[in-house]
């Protein structure tokens, strides 16, 4: 309209221009009467001109009404989807980070998370992550372990007289790498990978029954896929167990890791990292459904025993020349493996199912889950050829109907847990828990899945871990947190009675088991001082620390922690008691993470 007007006022001038200048163009002198009739119809022209322009300008007016009153009459169209656009230059923006106990673990776990130090290649983001560590462990009792204690079943009685001095020691090893690769096919789909390495692993010990200890360890190795269209998410490598507890969803990269240094975490924590192939579905904006298939192991409590095994109506004997009937439950390393370490035998994978729902309450969001396990045993259990040696029982297994076969056992367990902002974004509480029969791999304590029945079959052991813990982030710079936890086992024993009546106890927790020397150092030659057998029946932990920012900047971040936490060890009553054991240790970390 502005246009319009002035161009009705250019018009004007141009006309008024004209008047003066034909006025100014007259050489002579004109006769009064005829100069007034020119000028009465200059005016005349001058008024048909802007009579002309108002007139245009009315026009205009209408038309720009009769337009407005044919678009609100049509109806607004449907929304569409929003244009796609990729991720632009060298070093991506940075992207609000998680907060309250999600932020928390990121940061102490070296997450990679988009920011300045992600780089866009080709329509794949690359964001690195990790830290190096320089860290210390004190222990009451020497474990001669690293920063990660050797499953807290392990502390040793005192008839281990080395676990009569006090252990020290410096380590790097923890110090992590970390690359996190996505790209986008479509708007919906979503190609990731992520892979994780310390170095933590030894190669004479190393073994999959919880994580992965071989040299270079690899935390994590895994792909992912997800389809925003269907809700479906596809997880296929190594990392946390479908068991492990998550901060959000059931969503990789934020699991509910304890805050431990010790990166054996805290006994009641339910987790393994294994190869696995996983099937996440949402079933609702707050809730969804997955199914993994996980890479199996099994371990074992007490070997088979000195013993004989009894089998269906015969009795095995034991035969100076031929040994004893004996299940077979591992091999040695093959291809690939250490062949110095024996593995398990192992048919099928263990397979778990989850659901987690984060209903809101107030302004407050709960998580919580529900999973169950099951798994399976095996073992083949061997009959001895006897000799000359062994008459005048028969040779096995001929003439005896005794055959080598396999033993199939199944175990289970039900779990779930609760994470509570108690205040949001300040103080969070958890509580978890996981029981059945043959779970013990899943536990921070790592006490056995299974033991022996007297036939050679494999006996899965009853188990019940239990961990509560709360994170007070007292101020954007520090972290406070605290657990306790507890894993404590049933027992599951027999007798094995051969053709000369002798008693030999088998199993878990046996009261026949010998426990004499538990309590006493071991001085010297006899049965008497170092006779422990000690089978686990409870281990328990209170641990608290924290987390603080030293510097927090464009170079990065420098972090300090300390931890400290009680152990308690207690075993199975036997002949000489129920020993027990207590351990005191603190640890130290300095973390530089410069992504």
């Amino acid at each position: 309209m502005k246009v319009r007007a002035k161009k009705r006022d250019k018009n004007i001038a141009v006309a008024a221009m004209a008047l003066g200048a034909f006025a100014a163009c007259q050489t002579a002198p004109a006769h009064a009467d005829d100069m007034s009739v020119e000028i009465h119809m200059l005016k005349e022209r001058l008024k048909q001109l802007e009579e002309r322009v108002a007139e245009q300008g009315r026009k205009e007016k209408q038309t720009q009404e009769k337009l407005r009153q044919q678009a609100a009459q049509q109806p607004a169209p449907p929304p569409g989807p929003a244009p796609y656009v990729f991720p632009a230059g060298i070093g991506v923006p940075p992207q609000p980070g998680p907060g309250g106990l999600t932020g928390t673990e990121t940061a102490v776990r070296g997450l990679p998370t988009l920011g300045p130090s992600t780089i866009w290649f080709k329509g794949v983001t690359i964001t690195p992550g990790g830290f190096l560590a320089l860290e210390s462990v004190t222990r009451s009792a020497f474990l001669g372990a690293d920063i990660g204690s050797p499953g807290f079943s392990n502390i040793p009685f005192e008839n281990a007289p080395s676990s009569h001095s006090g252990e020290f020691r410096f380590s790097a090893r923890q110090s992590r790498f970390s690359l996190l690769t996505q790209g986008d096919v479509d708007p919906v789909t979503h190609l990731a990978g992520y892979g994780e390495v310390d170095f933590l692993g030894a190669a004479q010990t190393a073994n999959s029954n919880e994580s992965n200890s071989f040299n270079l360890r690899a935390r994590h190795l895994y792909l992912t896929v997800d389809n925003d269209f269907f809700g479906a998410h596809l997880l296929a490598g190594q990392t946390w167990s479908l068991a492990t507890m998550n901060t959000k969803g059931i969503v990789p990269r934020q699991e509910d890791i304890p805050l431990t240094i010790d990166s054996q975490y805290v006994p009641g924590f339910v987790w393994q990292r294994t190869p696995q192939i996983r099937l996440v579905k949402d079933i609702a904006e707050n809730a969804w459904f997955a199914l993994s298939a996980e890479s199996p192991a099994t371990t074992f409590g007490t070997a088979p025993g000195a013993g004989t095994f009894f089998d269906g109506a015969t009795i095995v004997d034991t035969v100076a020349a031929a040994g004893t009937a004996f299940p077979q439950t591992t091999v040695l390393g093959g291809s690939l493996f250490n062949s110095a370490n024996a593995i398990s035998l192992t048919q099928m994978p263990d397979i778990i199912g989850k659901v987690a729902w984060e209903p809101t309450i107030l302004d407050r969001t709960i998580h919580m889950e529900a999973f169950g396990i099951f798994r399976q045993f095996t073992d083949r259990v061997i009959y001895p050829v006897a000799t000359a040696a062994a008459a005048p029982y028969p040779a096995f297994p001929f003439g005896t109907g005794l055959q080598n076969h396999n033993n199939t056992s199944t175990g289970e367990g039900v779990g779930g847990s609760i994470l509570i902002p108690i205040v949001p974004k300040v103080f969070d509480v958890q509580f978890s828990g996981l029981t059945g029969r043959g779970i013990g791999r899943y536990g921070s304590g790592q006490l056995p899945d299974v033991t022996f029945n007297t036939d050679g079959s494999l006996a899965p052991i009853q188990e019940t871990m239990l961990l509560v813990g709360g994170v007070w982030h007292a101020f954007p710079e520090l972290d406070i947190y605290g657990y306790a936890g507890e894993e404590f086992q049933g027992s599951h024993y027999s007798f094995a009675i051969n053709n000369a009546h002798t008693v030999t106890p088998i199993g878990w927790g046996n009261p026949l088991y010998v426990n004499t020397g538990c309590n006493v150092e071991f001085f010297g030659t006899g049965a008497g001082t170092t006779a422990c057998i000690g089978n686990t029946s409870l281990v328990r932990q209170a641990t608290v620390g924290f987390w603080d920012n030293i510097y927090k900047g464009p170079f990065g971040r420098l972090t300090g922690g300390l931890q400290y936490s009680f152990t308690q060890k207690y075993a199975f009553a036997g002949i000489g008691g129920s020993p027990e054991r207590n351990e005191n240790t603190f640890l130290t970390s300095l973390r530089y993470y410069p992504f």
